[in-house]
């Protein structure tokens, strides 16, 4: 096994659409132009929760990672706050590709995309439509969402409608979203309320801080319309899809057959919960299984 390498983290920045996205850039010290992957997280997640632990990984294993936060969210920019637009985050995808490209400090043409739960979603949109790279990791990713709406069920969908009407209203009058309760617990009006979702999104928050448990209740409708696992199917380069088996947000058996669709699909599973991967002995099986396959396909 090579020895870890050292490495540096930088605030770094770039504009989506106008406004600025925020971000980490973690560079292997001692190594020029290593390869690079770019990290983002799932549904109202910002980067603070776990992804600098993927990402210090990643470079100390001598593979630069940036890891950077939706707009709307977090410390990034963007109004209304809290507006989770499937549209627009992809659009903040293709903005980090286009800025790690343009840095002279990393290897632009050695790049992949690693994402976890609604980002491991659009990790594999991104990769479908972002043939040059390399590499993609799509980690308990949520491929389909008429799925997820299944695991909410019929009644707790129906809770969310009045706010949905409510916040569309607000919108086309030009008033502050009319925002839903992220995570919840069981029979609660929000779009998780598996019993391990609130207490797992408030395990990924560093101490001290503090995770915004609400979006636009405008977004309901357009989770269950996404499919991303039909553009499995689309992905030309190498694509590791890491599954939880006993994940109760985005359904295993619905990822594991869009997973079989990728042309250069590698898959590993892992007798774990849709939190769980981020921290423990789950965190350290999932995070070497990625080392090795980034490694490899990113020649690093």
């Amino acid at each position: 096994m090579s020895k870890a390498k050292t490495f540096t983290r930088h605030d770094i920045s770039f504009l989506s659409d106008g406004d600025e996205c925020a971000g980490w850039l973690y560079l292997p010290d001692g190594i020029a132009s290593p390869p690079v992957v770019i990290l983002g997280h799932g549904l109202g997640a910002t980067r603070e929760m776990r992804l600098d632990a993927f990402a210090e990984r990643f470079a100390a294993a001598g593979i630069a990672a940036v890891a950077f936060t939706y707009r709307h969210f977090g410390d990034s920019g963007g109004q209304p706050r809290q507006l989770l637009s499937i549209k627009r985050q992809l659009a903040d995808w293709d903005a980090a590709i286009e800025h790690v490209k343009s840095r002279d400090d990393v290897d632009g043409t050695r790049l992949a995309v690693w994402g976890s739960s609604f980002g491991g979603g659009h990790a594999i949109t991104v990769a479908s439509r972002h043939p040059e790279l390399l590499a993609a990791v799509s980690q308990c990713p949520f491929t389909d969402g008429l799925a997820s709406a299944k695991a909410l069920g019929p009644i707790g969908s129906m809770r969310l409608m009045p706010l949905v009407g409510r916040d569309l209203i607000a919108k086309a009058r030009g008033k502050e979203p009319v925002r839903i309760t992220l995570a919840g617990a069981p029979g609660s009006r929000a779009l998780m309320t598996a019993p391990d979702a609130l207490p797992g999104y408030l395990a990924l928050m560093p101490e001290g801080q503090t995770f915004v448990n609400e979006v636009a209740a405008r977004v309901a409708p357009t989770i269950t319309a996404y499919r991303p696992g039909r553009s499995a199917k689309k992905v030309s380069s190498p694509i590791l899809f890491c599954v939880c088996d006993t994940d109760s947000v985005t359904p295993p058996a619905e990822t594991l057959a869009y997973a079989r669709t990728a042309p250069k699909g590698e898959i590993k599973r892992y007798a774990a919960g849709h939190f769980d991967i981020y921290l423990g002995a789950p965190f350290e099986a999932v995070v070497a299984d990625q080392i090795e396959f980034l490694t490899r396909h990113l020649k690093a």
